[in-house]
């Protein structure tokens, strides 16, 4: 298969196989591998129409690059792709076609050049286009498009506009097309909002007309190589008596919730968390785009449905939570509570499936419990504030605060326990907290980390399920 490619790439088909052209399939929407000069069916028809683009405004080489990818799309044999699963035989064989083309063009080019038009058709072809090498900067976090012409990305928590672009609104669309319906979703005129993921497990959102007004917007979350909680602690976002803490409670089986805003490390530490799951459990993810990359061997990944074109078959995050419960599970790991879902998480914390572990966007422990609350009406149940808050507070365990700072730096900025109920009021009392100083004269937080000399009342429950804390993690310093 691997050899034939070349050959189809080209046009060069053997008997009996015929090298076929990307059409429009069934439900209107373009293929895996539209054509790089041509809108998306159904974009101008509806949506808006895109700008095509002008000749006048292509430099020679840009005009080379889409010429020799139409031709490429046109000989592209997409079964013949289909069948072949290593990456890199795909690119080895594109490079080849597209080198054989390039002989054939009297525009001149260096090699550099030429080097620079074989990577972009590459991209083009089973890459992100224009933001691929973006993408592959291991610095970069966040790629943030904010339309053809205007791509952001953030390293060390500094945001910083891109020297790259796509030609139009038609291509950027064709992107963002291959990558959701890599993973089974589309976007189109009904369904203009999708949340997908990379094979890598980064998180894609993208918005098209008509609720995006000046085109479609795409925002991407790259998650780099696996960080460690010594790794964190190496960045300076926790210390190691925090992580002794952390560690313990994760033995222990105490429910844990990570709180914090848009991008500030809420997924990371819980994936750095999750090491201290014992093996031997089995633990049960539940998220709307898979993103956890837990390093347990036993562990079952659950991930929401959104409708289909029909409005059907529609699965969120409560029927998971509610399937979960009837898995077996250790452990149940939500990736983020947003709605209803948090009555059903709360209720198996309350009933035996102790140990578990979920984010929430908020931006003080006090405000997590707050908008658990309010997740709890999400579900209809017409509970008194009482009943809601004597859930909240025999569920959780402990709240981790996690915050981005203005420097761009990411700390865990208060660890809370829950206590229990006076009142009306859920009780907490802080464990360890960053006490901010001030900022440098390079732009630096300056602060440190502080234990309250609280001790906490799970003390004894980490004891007796074996975990031994040393005297001082508690002194106040």
């Amino acid at each position: 298969m691997a050899g034939s490619l070349r050959d189809r790439l080209l046009g060069r088909a053997s008997p009996g196989i015929t090298t076929v052209r990307p059409t429009p399939n069934d439900n209107g929407k373009a293929p895996q591998f539209p054509e790089a000069d041509a809108p998306l069916d159904g974009v101008s028809s509806g949506m808006f129409t895109p700008a095509r683009p002008e000749a006048a405004t292509l430099t020679p080489v840009e005009q080379l690059k889409l010429e020799l990818h139409r031709r490429l799309i046109e000989r592209l044999d997409l079964e013949a792709l289909e069948h072949i699963s290593d990456e890199s035989v795909i690119v080895q064989q594109i490079r080849q076609a597209v080198g054989e083309l390039l002989r054939g063009e009297s525009t001149p080019l260096s090699h550099a050049e030429r080097d620079d038009v074989v990577d972009q058709i590459v991209y083009e072809v089973i890459g992100l286009g224009p933001i691929e090498p973006l993408f592959r900067d291991r610095a970069v976090t966040d790629i943030l498009v904010n339309g053809p012409k205007e791509i952001y990305v953030e390293k060390q928590g500094r945001l910083s506009r891109a020297l790259t672009s796509f030609r139009d609104d038609a291509h950027l669309l064709a992107i963002i097309d291959r990558i959701v319906s890599r993973v089974g979703r589309r976007v189109d005129e009904s369904s203009p909002m999708v949340d997908a993921r990379l094979p890598d497990g980064s998180r894609v959102n993208a918005i098209i007309p008509p609720l995006a007004i000046d085109g479609p917007v795409l925002s991407i979350r790259r998650f780099g190589a696996e960080i460690t909680v010594q790794k964190l602690v190496e960045y300076g976002s926790l210390t190691e008596d925090m992580v002794n803490l952390m560690a313990g409670c994760v033995r222990a089986r105490l429910n844990i919730l990570i709180s914090g805003g848009t991008g500030a490390g809420k997924t990371t530490l819980l994936n750095a968390l999750s090491s201290f799951i014992p093996s031997a459990e089995r633990v049960i993810t539940i998220e709307d785009a898979a993103e956890l990359r837990l390093q347990q061997e036993h562990v079952v990944r659950l991930e929401t449905r959104p409708p289909n074109s029909e409005g059907r078959g529609e699965v969120v995050a409560r029927d998971l939570v509610k399937n979960a419960l009837r898995m077996r599970p250790d452990r149940i790991i939500v990736g983020e509570v947003r709605s209803s879902e948090a009555l059903d998480m709360l209720q198996a914390m309350n009933t035996g499936h102790e140990g578990s572990l979920t984010t929430i966007h908020a931006n003080t422990p006090r405000d997590a419990l707050a908008r658990l609350e309010t997740m709890i009406l999400f579900a209809g149940t017409n509970l008194p504030n009482r009943a809601m808050r004597e859930q909240i507070s025999s569920a959780l365990d402990l709240v981790i605060q996690v915050s981005r700072l203005t420097d761009g730096t990411r700390r865990v900025t208060s660890v809370t326990e829950v206590t229990s109920m006076e009142g009306e009021i859920i009780t907490m009392q802080e464990i360890y907290r960053f006490r901010r100083r001030g900022i440098s004269s390079e732009g630096k937080v300056v602060g440190q980390y502080e234990a309250t000399g609280v001790r906490p009342q799970f003390v004894e429950r980490l004891q007796i399920a074996g975990v031994e804390l040393p005297p001082h993690l508690f002194a106040e310093r």
